[in-house]
Protein backbone atom coordinates (compact mmCIF):
# COMPACT_ATOMS: atom_id res chain seq x y z
CA UNK A 1 0.00 0.00 0.00
CA UNK A 2 0.92 3.93 -0.32
CA UNK A 3 2.26 5.52 2.85
CA UNK A 4 -0.43 6.38 4.85
CA UNK A 5 -0.81 9.83 6.86
CA UNK A 6 -1.96 9.13 10.48
CA UNK A 7 -3.39 11.82 12.42
CA UNK A 8 -3.47 10.87 16.18
CA UNK A 9 -5.44 13.73 17.59
CA UNK A 10 -5.23 13.49 22.11
CA UNK A 11 -5.35 16.12 24.70
CA UNK A 12 -5.40 14.57 27.86
CA UNK A 13 -3.15 12.20 30.05
CA UNK A 14 -4.82 9.09 30.03
CA UNK A 15 -5.04 9.57 26.20
CA UNK A 16 -1.25 10.08 25.66
CA UNK A 17 -0.85 6.63 27.67
CA UNK A 18 -2.93 4.72 25.51
CA UNK A 19 -1.75 5.97 22.34
CA UNK A 20 1.63 6.30 22.92
CA UNK A 21 2.21 2.26 22.51
CA UNK A 22 0.32 2.67 19.17
CA UNK A 23 1.95 5.36 17.99
CA UNK A 24 5.54 3.88 18.77
CA UNK A 25 4.29 0.56 16.43
CA UNK A 26 3.45 2.48 14.11
CA UNK A 27 6.34 4.91 13.65
CA UNK A 28 8.19 0.93 13.21
CA UNK A 29 6.91 1.01 9.47
CA UNK A 30 7.66 4.30 8.16
CA UNK A 31 7.54 2.96 4.80
CA UNK A 32 3.45 2.16 5.83
CA UNK A 33 2.78 5.36 7.79
CA UNK A 34 3.46 9.08 8.36
CA UNK A 35 1.96 9.86 11.89
CA UNK A 36 1.24 13.43 12.53
CA UNK A 37 0.79 13.34 16.13
CA UNK A 38 -1.95 16.33 17.44
CA UNK A 39 -2.26 17.28 20.85
CA UNK A 40 -5.35 19.68 21.74
CA UNK A 41 -3.39 20.67 25.05
CA UNK A 42 -6.69 19.94 26.68
CA UNK A 43 -5.04 18.87 29.70
CA UNK A 44 -1.99 21.13 28.62
CA UNK A 45 1.07 20.45 31.22
CA UNK A 46 0.02 16.80 31.77
CA UNK A 47 0.07 16.00 28.27
CA UNK A 48 3.10 17.24 27.66
CA UNK A 49 4.56 16.02 30.76
CA UNK A 50 3.46 12.29 29.80
CA UNK A 51 4.28 12.33 25.86
CA UNK A 52 8.26 13.05 26.93
CA UNK A 53 8.26 10.08 28.82
CA UNK A 54 7.62 7.93 25.63
CA UNK A 55 10.10 10.25 24.32
CA UNK A 56 7.68 11.77 21.84
CA UNK A 57 6.46 14.83 21.01
CA UNK A 58 3.40 16.59 19.54
CA UNK A 59 3.89 17.74 15.72
CA UNK A 60 0.81 20.20 16.38
CA UNK A 61 -0.24 21.84 19.46
CA UNK A 62 -3.26 23.47 20.18
CA UNK A 63 -3.52 25.12 22.93
CA UNK A 64 -7.27 24.74 23.79
CA UNK A 65 -6.58 24.20 27.54
CA UNK A 66 -8.17 27.31 29.80
CA UNK A 67 -9.44 28.23 33.25
CA UNK A 68 -12.98 27.09 34.15
CA UNK A 69 -13.59 26.93 30.57
CA UNK A 70 -17.58 25.10 29.73
CA UNK A 71 -18.15 22.56 27.70
CA UNK A 72 -19.42 24.37 24.64
CA UNK A 73 -16.21 26.52 24.90
CA UNK A 74 -13.99 23.66 24.69
CA UNK A 75 -16.39 21.97 22.12
CA UNK A 76 -15.94 24.85 20.22
CA UNK A 77 -12.16 25.69 20.38
CA UNK A 78 -11.24 22.28 19.80
CA UNK A 79 -13.08 21.76 17.06
CA UNK A 80 -12.22 25.09 15.22
CA UNK A 81 -8.79 24.56 15.70
CA UNK A 82 -8.89 20.98 14.44
CA UNK A 83 -10.64 21.96 11.35
CA UNK A 84 -7.61 24.24 10.48
CA UNK A 85 -5.11 21.20 11.15
CA UNK A 86 -7.34 18.82 8.53
CA UNK A 87 -7.09 22.09 6.34
CA UNK A 88 -3.20 21.99 6.74
CA UNK A 89 -2.21 18.37 6.32
CA UNK A 90 -3.68 15.36 3.95
CA UNK A 91 -5.04 12.77 6.44
CA UNK A 92 -5.84 9.04 5.52
CA UNK A 93 -6.94 8.15 8.95
CA UNK A 94 -7.80 9.69 12.15
CA UNK A 95 -7.01 7.63 15.62
CA UNK A 96 -8.60 8.57 18.85
CA UNK A 97 -8.79 6.89 21.87
CA UNK A 98 -11.40 6.53 24.62
CA UNK A 99 -14.26 9.35 25.52
CA UNK A 100 -12.84 13.19 26.47
CA UNK A 101 -14.35 15.92 24.73
CA UNK A 102 -10.55 15.75 22.16
CA UNK A 103 -12.05 12.87 21.17
CA UNK A 104 -15.74 13.39 20.11
CA UNK A 105 -14.12 16.95 18.17
CA UNK A 106 -11.42 14.84 16.79
CA UNK A 107 -14.03 12.32 15.56
CA UNK A 108 -16.61 14.36 14.17
CA UNK A 109 -14.20 17.07 12.36
CA UNK A 110 -12.65 13.78 10.50
CA UNK A 111 -16.38 12.75 9.78
CA UNK A 112 -17.62 15.78 8.55
CA UNK A 113 -14.36 15.61 5.54
CA UNK A 114 -15.00 11.63 5.05
CA UNK A 115 -11.76 10.50 6.69
CA UNK A 116 -11.91 7.52 8.61
CA UNK A 117 -11.78 7.47 11.95
CA UNK A 118 -10.04 4.72 13.99
CA UNK A 119 -11.70 4.60 17.79
CA UNK A 120 -9.26 3.08 20.47
CA UNK A 121 -10.84 1.70 23.34
CA UNK A 122 -13.84 1.09 21.95
CA UNK A 123 -17.36 0.09 23.16
CA UNK A 124 -17.15 1.20 27.09
CA UNK A 125 -20.50 1.50 28.42
CA UNK A 126 -22.07 2.53 31.84
CA UNK A 127 -25.28 3.36 29.93
CA UNK A 128 -25.94 6.17 32.08
CA UNK A 129 -25.80 9.14 30.18
CA UNK A 130 -24.73 11.49 33.68
CA UNK A 131 -22.52 8.64 35.33
CA UNK A 132 -19.64 9.24 33.87
CA UNK A 133 -20.58 13.12 32.59
CA UNK A 134 -20.38 14.07 29.74
CA UNK A 135 -17.53 11.04 28.95
CA UNK A 136 -20.51 8.59 28.48
CA UNK A 137 -22.54 10.28 25.48
CA UNK A 138 -18.98 11.42 24.00
CA UNK A 139 -17.92 8.18 23.20
CA UNK A 140 -21.63 6.38 22.21
CA UNK A 141 -21.53 9.07 19.97
CA UNK A 142 -17.60 8.53 18.45
CA UNK A 143 -18.71 5.06 17.43
CA UNK A 144 -21.51 6.01 15.57
CA UNK A 145 -18.69 7.29 13.04
CA UNK A 146 -16.00 5.12 13.59
CA UNK A 147 -14.66 2.65 10.79
CA UNK A 148 -12.82 0.65 13.05
CA UNK A 149 -13.38 -0.03 16.35
CA UNK A 150 -10.56 -1.24 18.97
CA UNK A 151 -12.57 -2.54 21.58
CA UNK A 152 -10.27 -4.14 24.62
CA UNK A 153 -12.72 -7.06 25.56
CA UNK A 154 -15.34 -9.69 24.31
CA UNK A 155 -17.90 -7.04 26.91
CA UNK A 156 -16.93 -3.81 24.88
CA UNK A 157 -17.61 -6.04 21.99
CA UNK A 158 -21.08 -6.92 22.70
CA UNK A 159 -21.87 -3.25 23.86
CA UNK A 160 -21.33 -2.26 20.51
CA UNK A 161 -23.17 -4.97 18.20
CA UNK A 162 -26.27 -4.30 20.17
CA UNK A 163 -25.89 -0.66 18.98
CA UNK A 164 -25.89 -2.38 15.30
CA UNK A 165 -22.63 -1.73 14.74
CA UNK A 166 -21.24 -4.24 11.94
CA UNK A 167 -19.26 -7.12 13.14
CA UNK A 168 -16.21 -6.31 10.91
CA UNK A 169 -15.68 -3.40 11.89
CA UNK A 170 -15.12 -4.60 15.49
CA UNK A 171 -12.01 -5.86 17.21
CA UNK A 172 -10.84 -7.06 20.08
CA UNK A 173 -7.56 -5.82 21.01
CA UNK A 174 -7.18 -6.01 24.61
CA UNK A 175 -6.17 -2.43 26.40
CA UNK A 176 -3.20 -0.68 25.14
CA UNK A 177 -2.99 0.65 28.94
CA UNK A 178 -1.32 -2.53 29.58
CA UNK A 179 1.34 -1.58 26.43
CA UNK A 180 1.96 1.01 28.09
CA UNK A 181 3.20 -0.52 31.57
CA UNK A 182 5.38 -2.90 29.72
CA UNK A 183 7.29 0.32 28.58
CA UNK A 184 8.37 1.12 31.88
CA UNK A 185 12.11 -0.42 32.71
CA UNK A 186 14.21 -0.79 35.29
CA UNK A 187 15.64 2.25 35.31
CA UNK A 188 12.80 4.54 35.32
CA UNK A 189 11.34 2.55 38.34
CA UNK A 190 14.99 3.41 40.36
CA UNK A 191 14.19 6.83 39.53
CA UNK A 192 10.74 7.09 40.49
CA UNK A 193 12.04 5.26 43.74
CA UNK A 194 14.47 8.22 44.09
CA UNK A 195 11.80 10.88 43.31
CA UNK A 196 9.58 10.11 46.34
CA UNK A 197 12.82 9.64 48.41
CA UNK A 198 14.15 12.95 48.13
CA UNK A 199 9.93 14.06 48.79
CA UNK A 200 10.49 12.28 52.08
CA UNK A 201 7.43 9.77 51.24
CA UNK A 202 7.86 6.44 52.78
CA UNK A 203 7.59 3.63 50.23
CA UNK A 204 6.25 0.86 52.45
CA UNK A 205 3.88 -1.81 53.15
CA UNK A 206 1.51 0.66 54.60
CA UNK A 207 1.29 2.81 51.31
CA UNK A 208 -2.39 4.33 50.09
CA UNK A 209 -2.81 6.22 46.31
CA UNK A 210 -5.66 8.16 46.88
CA UNK A 211 -7.06 10.31 43.35
CA UNK A 212 -10.58 12.23 42.76
CA UNK A 213 -10.82 14.11 40.08
CA UNK A 214 -14.11 13.31 37.89
CA UNK A 215 -16.72 16.01 37.21
CA UNK A 216 -19.13 13.84 38.37
CA UNK A 217 -17.75 14.07 41.79
CA UNK A 218 -17.87 17.70 42.17
CA UNK A 219 -19.74 19.30 44.68
CA UNK A 220 -21.31 17.43 47.46
CA UNK A 221 -19.81 13.76 45.98
CA UNK A 222 -16.18 15.18 46.76
CA UNK A 223 -17.19 16.06 50.02
CA UNK A 224 -18.38 13.10 51.03
CA UNK A 225 -15.24 11.46 49.82
CA UNK A 226 -13.32 13.62 51.95
CA UNK A 227 -15.24 12.97 54.86
CA UNK A 228 -13.99 9.17 54.56
CA UNK A 229 -10.43 10.04 53.46
CA UNK A 230 -10.30 12.03 56.57
CA UNK A 231 -11.67 9.41 58.87
CA UNK A 232 -9.20 6.95 57.58
CA UNK A 233 -6.29 8.97 57.97
CA UNK A 234 -7.51 9.63 61.59
CA UNK A 235 -7.98 6.06 62.24
CA UNK A 236 -4.65 4.57 60.46
CA UNK A 237 -2.09 7.05 61.57
CA UNK A 238 0.67 4.22 60.95
CA UNK A 239 -0.51 4.65 57.20
CA UNK A 240 0.97 7.05 54.64
CA UNK A 241 -1.82 8.29 52.24
CA UNK A 242 -0.01 9.81 48.90
CA UNK A 243 -2.60 12.21 46.95
CA UNK A 244 -1.45 13.74 43.38
CA UNK A 245 -4.14 16.30 43.24
CA UNK A 246 -5.76 17.85 40.24
CA UNK A 247 -5.02 21.24 38.87
CA UNK A 248 -8.93 21.85 38.74
CA UNK A 249 -9.79 23.88 41.32
CA UNK A 250 -13.03 22.31 42.43
CA UNK A 251 -10.86 19.47 43.76
CA UNK A 252 -7.91 21.20 44.38
CA UNK A 253 -8.75 23.63 47.17
CA UNK A 254 -11.25 21.19 49.01
CA UNK A 255 -8.35 18.30 49.21
CA UNK A 256 -5.99 21.26 50.37
CA UNK A 257 -8.30 22.56 53.34
CA UNK A 258 -9.48 19.30 54.55
CA UNK A 259 -6.60 16.95 54.06
CA UNK A 260 -2.75 19.37 54.31
CA UNK A 261 -2.67 19.65 58.01
CA UNK A 262 -1.99 15.86 58.81
CA UNK A 263 1.24 14.29 58.86
CA UNK A 264 0.34 11.24 57.12
CA UNK A 265 -0.94 12.53 54.61
CA UNK A 266 0.80 13.83 51.39
CA UNK A 267 -0.67 15.64 48.41
CA UNK A 268 1.51 16.15 45.62
CA UNK A 269 1.51 17.47 42.15
CA UNK A 270 0.22 15.59 39.12
CA UNK A 271 2.77 12.99 38.03
CA UNK A 272 4.51 11.73 36.13
CA UNK A 273 3.23 8.52 34.37
CA UNK A 274 6.17 6.19 35.86
CA UNK A 275 5.91 8.03 39.19
CA UNK A 276 1.89 7.33 38.96
CA UNK A 277 3.09 3.87 38.02
CA UNK A 278 5.68 3.26 41.26
CA UNK A 279 3.33 4.06 44.16
CA UNK A 280 0.59 1.51 42.35
CA UNK A 281 2.71 -0.55 42.11
CA UNK A 282 3.84 -0.61 46.20
CA UNK A 283 0.29 0.60 47.21
CA UNK A 284 -1.24 -1.36 49.65
CA UNK A 285 -4.49 -0.12 48.63
CA UNK A 286 -5.98 2.48 45.83
CA UNK A 287 -9.04 4.42 45.80
CA UNK A 288 -9.57 6.42 42.89
CA UNK A 289 -12.82 7.12 40.08
CA UNK A 290 -10.04 7.20 37.07
CA UNK A 291 -10.51 4.63 34.70
CA UNK A 292 -7.35 4.13 33.73
CA UNK A 293 -6.13 3.37 37.42
CA UNK A 294 -8.49 0.86 37.18
CA UNK A 295 -7.16 -1.09 34.18
CA UNK A 296 -3.89 -0.63 35.73
CA UNK A 297 -3.71 -1.59 39.30
CA UNK A 298 -5.31 -5.45 38.76
CA UNK A 299 -1.17 -5.79 37.15
CA UNK A 300 0.01 -5.35 40.89
CA UNK A 301 -2.46 -7.45 42.20
CA UNK A 302 -3.72 -4.15 43.97
CA UNK A 303 -7.32 -3.86 45.90
CA UNK A 304 -8.81 -0.87 44.10
CA UNK A 305 -12.05 1.09 45.68
CA UNK A 306 -13.69 2.91 42.47
CA UNK A 307 -15.43 6.07 43.98
CA UNK A 308 -18.02 6.02 41.12
CA UNK A 309 -21.77 4.97 41.08
CA UNK A 310 -21.44 3.26 37.62
CA UNK A 311 -18.25 1.86 35.81
CA UNK A 312 -17.88 1.13 32.33
CA UNK A 313 -15.11 -0.80 33.33
CA UNK A 314 -16.96 -4.11 34.71
CA UNK A 315 -14.67 -6.93 33.90
CA UNK A 316 -12.53 -5.55 36.96
CA UNK A 317 -15.62 -5.99 39.39
CA UNK A 318 -16.87 -8.95 38.05
CA UNK A 319 -13.48 -10.41 38.39
CA UNK A 320 -13.00 -9.28 41.83
CA UNK A 321 -9.95 -6.61 41.39
CA UNK A 322 -12.13 -3.44 42.06
CA UNK A 323 -15.53 -2.87 44.16
CA UNK A 324 -17.71 0.12 43.27
CA UNK A 325 -18.41 2.68 46.22
CA UNK A 326 -19.35 5.99 44.70
CA UNK A 327 -19.32 8.59 47.53
CA UNK A 328 -20.68 6.62 49.94
CA UNK A 329 -19.38 7.00 53.09
CA UNK A 330 -19.78 4.01 55.00
CA UNK A 331 -19.04 2.03 51.70
CA UNK A 332 -15.67 3.92 51.67
CA UNK A 333 -15.06 3.14 55.14
CA UNK A 334 -15.69 -0.33 55.55
CA UNK A 335 -14.00 -1.94 52.02
CA UNK A 336 -11.16 0.21 53.36
CA UNK A 337 -10.90 -0.84 56.91
CA UNK A 338 -10.90 -4.50 55.66
CA UNK A 339 -8.21 -4.39 53.29
CA UNK A 340 -6.43 -1.84 55.95
CA UNK A 341 -6.59 -4.16 59.03
CA UNK A 342 -4.49 -6.92 57.56
CA UNK A 343 -0.71 -7.14 56.48
CA UNK A 344 -0.06 -5.57 53.01
CA UNK A 345 1.02 -9.21 52.06
CA UNK A 346 -2.22 -10.86 52.97
CA UNK A 347 -4.62 -8.40 50.50
CA UNK A 348 -2.63 -9.14 47.56
CA UNK A 349 -5.06 -10.45 44.27
CA UNK A 350 -3.92 -13.17 42.12
CA UNK A 351 -6.46 -12.59 39.32
CA UNK A 352 -5.21 -12.19 36.15
CA UNK A 353 -5.51 -8.60 34.90
CA UNK A 354 -8.90 -8.62 32.48
CA UNK A 355 -8.28 -6.14 30.52
CA UNK A 356 -5.29 -7.07 28.50
CA UNK A 357 -1.72 -8.62 27.92
CA UNK A 358 0.25 -6.44 26.44
CA UNK A 359 0.09 -7.18 22.21
CA UNK A 360 -2.64 -4.81 21.75
CA UNK A 361 -0.70 -2.10 20.03
CA UNK A 362 0.64 -4.79 17.51
CA UNK A 363 -2.71 -6.16 17.11
CA UNK A 364 -4.26 -2.89 16.25
CA UNK A 365 -1.31 -1.92 13.66
CA UNK A 366 -2.17 -5.19 11.89
CA UNK A 367 -5.90 -3.98 11.47
CA UNK A 368 -5.48 -0.74 10.26
CA UNK A 369 -2.42 -2.19 7.67
CA UNK A 370 -5.37 -4.79 6.90
CA UNK A 371 -7.81 -2.26 6.48
CA UNK A 372 -6.12 -0.16 4.23
CA UNK A 373 -5.26 -3.35 2.01
CA UNK A 374 -8.30 -3.80 1.02
CA UNK A 375 -9.15 -0.13 0.74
Amino acid sequence: MNKKNILFVFGTRPEVIKLAPVILELKKYPDRYRTIICNTEQQKELSNQTLSYFGLSADINLDCMKENQTLVEIQSRILTKLDNVFDSNKIDATIVQGDTMTVLCGALTSFYRKIPVFHVEAGLRSYDIYEPFPEEIMRQMTSRVAQLHFAPTEKNKNALLKEDISENKIHVTGNTVIDALFCLSEKTMTSAAEFFNELGIPINENLVLITAHRRENHGERIDKILDAIEHLVKEYKTHNFVIPVHPNPNVKCKIHSRLEKYNNVYLLKPLDYPNLVFLMKHAKLILTDSGGIQEEAPSFGCPTLVMRYETERQEGIVAGVSVLVGADYDKIISYSSEILNKPRSQTRLQAQNPYGDGNASKTIEQLIYNYFQTK
